[in-house]
């Protein structure tokens, strides 16, 4: 009769999750109440479950012991719970996971998982069944609890179930599925004015860089803009060039954290190493003819112009989608540099912007009350899809 043995290490546990698409980037998603109860409250415990989730801090920078994929895109976690707002139905709290350092970013929102929230609190019950018809579009209300603002997103549902197939096709997304148009209400104001400094453009001062013009924006997500041109480029880089250039990355943090510092965002430069989420760093030019990353041709005649934008420290794969959203804002107030990339002539309702997989439309509408811009909303399309769902496991003593 064999005896049992004493094991000297803790087993791993098992944490309902869904991995799911949103736009063009993917996470792990969880239910609040899912949670291990000392990773329902904010605070370490949370955040050292979601890196060993993910598989950070990685050293190798490729996360092999998780569910990340290696590239700020991937390397994403959300919690979702019914909302305490009567005006809403789940709150959304988004972590992003640094890849190779020991932190989760709570400072703002991914705009493509966005896309994924509504269906999956309909799905989950997060959404109460009274306002699902059996075949038709839910409107769903979200409140997003990073930078507290609401979301609304219009989930399309067949037979009673959210409806993931369909022929829309996005840029930056291999297969085409259904369309989920997603609008984000008031996305400016988030951290303080829409433009922190009250300049539509100001003049940067970056050591080894030199001074630049940049339009500083808070909507959907605080963002740095600045001419292409001004720094060597041209705007329809893809990955390889920027991500494969240390030089380079080295110059575009260093804008960010100056940027940051100018914005308010942070007192002193070198806090911007802990803060990698905001602000984004993007940078314009006027529309020219380029190929995509997938080889597709993108013509000057069907874009307004053409931006390319890092995150996490590394050129994206296409767009940011709360970029995007400070894209449409910055085209819609006649002045900025995104403006004046895209022609200017004045206020803009939509652009339509060349990124490294495709180009993507956009729109926002700026009005200007008492010497205050003012976005009511800006609005895109995305899809989104369950790839997995079930469990997580961690070992038990990781958080």
């Amino acid at each position: 009769m064999s005896e049992s043995v004493q094991n000297k290490y803790v087993p791993q546990i098992k944490i309902p999750a869904t991995y799911m698409r949103g736009g063009t980037s993917k996470g792990v998603f969880f239910k609040l109440n899912d949670l291990p109860e000392a990773a329902q409250q904010p605070g370490v415990a949370r955040d050292q479950l979601l890196l060993r989730v993910i598989g950070s801090p990685d050293p190798y920078e490729k996360q092999i012991d998780g569910m990340g994929g290696a590239t700020s895109s991937t390397s994403k976690t959300v919690i979702l719970s019914k909302s305490e707002s009567a005006e809403h139905d789940v709150d959304y709290l988004f972590g992003q996971v640094s890849i190779d350092k020991p932190y989760v970013d709570w400072s703002g929102n991914c705009g493509n998982l966005s896309a994924a929230v509504g269906p999956f609190a309909i799905a989950n019950g997060l959404v109460d069944a009274s306002r699902i018809p059996e075949n038709g579009v839910v409107e769903v209300r979200i409140w997003q609890v990073n930078i507290q603002k609401t979301i609304v997103s219009q989930v399309p549902v067949v037979n009673g179930q959210v409806q993931e197939t369909g022929g829309f096709e996005l840029d930056g997304v291999t297969f085409p599925a259904a369309e989920i148009p997603v609008a984000f209400k008031d996305p400016a104001d988030g951290e303080g004015a829409i433009f922190p400094t009250g300049n539509l453009i100001d003049e940067l001062d970056v050591p080894g860089v030199g001074v630049l013009k940049a339009t500083l924006i808070n909507a959907g997500i605080p963002t740095i803009f600045i001419n292409a041109d001004d720094i060597g480029y041209v705007g329809t880089e893809l990955q390889d060039v920027i991500n494969g250039d240390g030089k380079a990355l080295a110059m575009f943090e260093a804008i960010r954290a100056h940027g940051a510092l100018r914005m308010g965002l942070i007192s002193d430069i070198s806090e911007a190493a802990n803060r990698q989420h905001t602000p984004k760093v993007a940078f314009v030019g006027p529309p020219v003819d380029y190929l995509s990353s997938s080889g597709k041709s993108v013509n000057a005649s069907d874009i307004d112009l053409v931006v390319r934008a890092l995150s996490m420290g590394k050129l994206h794969h296409a767009m940011m989608g709360t970029a995007a959203v400070a894209i449409a804002a910055a085209a819609a107030i006649e002045g900025t540099l995104v403006n004046l990339a895209a022609g200017g002539g004045g206020q803009r309702n939509a652009v339509t912007f060349g990124h490294p997989s495709g180009s993507l439309r956009v729109g926002a509408e700026a009005s200007l009350n008492e010497g205050r811009w003012h976005i009511e909303q800006a609005v895109m399309s995305r899809s989104a899809r369950v790839l997995m769902e079930g469990v997580v496991r961690i070992p038990g003593d990781s958080f």
